[in-house]
Parts: structure tokens; C-alpha cells; sequence
């Protein structure tokens, strides 16, 4: 009896050891704790805008653009201001009449932090300082108003996930 009874101590003993673990590991404050990313999504409906304007996110998560509306759009990096990566980026999201009524997509990985400020290349150019503007009668989409409406840009701030979990 005594032997049964240190085997089942040894067991529970065992068991309690096991699940503490597991609970250290899966706690998003233990030491174990990683990030797995998220996916946000910014929509580029049919007011050509981004939706939203500002997102942030942790590293290791990915932004997905989804532009529902008729036309092209783009992410390109505005790089004067880039320190999260993809510098140099030149994107063309296909909108649903190219793209067989379907929604286009496009999807980044962010992988440290830093801050991602984009515009659209179809509906912003860069002033001397580096600020989106709108294009004007050199390029662009000009409505029948002839307004080439407001510029479309975004920013994208990417925080250590580890910093955040221990806040």
C-alpha cells in the first residue's frame, strides 16, 4: 500500500509539475512568452483613403491591404520617414475591375520596430520635404472637377512586442 501510495504521489507530483510549466510557457507574461503575429487589415474603400490611417502593431505581425474599390491603388514607402523596413517599396494593389470583381490584396510582414509611412502613388506625390501631396495635373486621378482630391497616405508604428508584454 505504501508503494502504491508513493507511486500515485510521484504521479500527481509529476502531473502538478507539467501543467505548471505549461501555464508558464503559454502565459503571455512568462518566460517563454512569444509573439505569433497578428494579421490587421487596412481597407482602401472607394473614397481613396486608407482605413485606417494609423495602425500599430507589434513585431512579427503583418498588415494586409484590401482595396474593395474599382480602381488601382499602391503602398509605396515614403523612405524619408521609414525605419521599420521596406524601404524602397513600390506596390500596385489591383482593384476589383481588374482583378476579376475580386478585392485586391496585398500583405507585409513587419519584423522590428519603427515607424512604415506609405502613401498612394496614384493619388499623392512627395513634396521637398517629403510630404504627401496631391498630385496635381502631372499625374494622378483627377475627378470631373478637375480636383485631384486629398492625398491618400498612412503610417504604420511597429512597438517590441517584448516591451509591450512586460508593461
Amino acid at each position: 500500500m505504501r508503494r502504491f501510495m508513493r507511486r500515485t504521489s510521484l504521479v500527481v507530483a509529476l502531473l502538478v509539475s507539467l501543467a505548471a510549466v505549461v501555464t508558464l510557457v503559454a502565459s503571455p507574461g512568462g518566460a517563454s512568452s512569444h509573439h505569433h503575429g497578428d494579421n490587421h487589415v487596412v481597407n482602401i474603400p472607394d473614397t481613396d483613403k486608407f482605413v485606417p490611417f494609423h495602425l500599430t502593431i507589434n513585431a512579427g505581425d503583418t498588415v494586409t491591404w484590401v482595396n474593395s474599390d474599382t480602381d488601382k491603388h499602391s503602398v509605396v514607402s515614403d523612405d524619408a520617414f521609414n525605419d521599420a523596413g521596406h524601404n524602397g517599396l513600390v506596390h500596385i494593389i489591383l482593384g476589383t475591375d481588374d482583378n476579376n470583381g475580386q478585392n485586391g490584396t496585398f500583405t507585409l510582414e513587419f519584423d522590428h520596430p519603427g515607424t512604415f509611412v506609405y502613401y498612394c502613388m496614384f493619388h499623392a506625390k512627395l513634396d521637398t520635404d517629403n510630404q504627401p501631396i496631391a498630385p496635381g495635373p502631372d499625374g494622378g486621378i483627377q475627378d470631373n472637377n478637375g480636383n485631384f482630391g486629398t492625398p491618400m497616405s498612412g503610417v504604420i508604428t511597429v512597438v517590441d512586442n517584448q516591451n509591450q508584454n512586460e508593461q
